[in-house]
């Protein structure tokens, strides 16, 4: 039997050897590419981890507060930019318009409504 036939031993054990390199690199594919986060692509949902703040309030500290809490307080005019805020990470006690994610909830509150606009 001739040993370049399709059938032969070797042929089919490089056949084999071929297969398992590809099956290897499909798998490595796959996962780099399930790992990667393309915007606007049907990527799974990544929730942020929640933080909590401590806020003075009428010279006292109150919280903790998640962000939806803090963000009401903000709307409710009972924070404002110029309030201490604290949240874990914070060497001490800082101005709401000092940090950014905060003055950021300061900015997206709405304004106050007058009727007589």
């Amino acid at each position: 039997m001739n040993d370049d036939s399709f059938y032969s031993i070797n042929r089919l054990v490089e056949f084999g050897m071929g297969l398992a390199v590809a099956q290897q690199m499909v798998r490595t594919m796959n996962d780099a590419m399930s790992n990667m986060h393309v915007p606007g692509a049907m990527n799974p949902i990544l929730l942020k981890p929640q933080v909590i703040y401590y806020a003075i309030i009428d010279t006292k500290q109150a919280g903790p507060f998640s962000e939806s809490e803090l963000s009401r307080l903000i709307i409710d005019k009972v924070i404002s930019k110029a309030t201490y805020i604290w949240k874990p990470g914070l060497m001490k006690w800082e101005i709401a318009e000092n940090l950014p994610d905060v003055l950021k909830l300061v900015a997206l509150a709405p304004p106050s409504f007058n009727s007589n606009q």
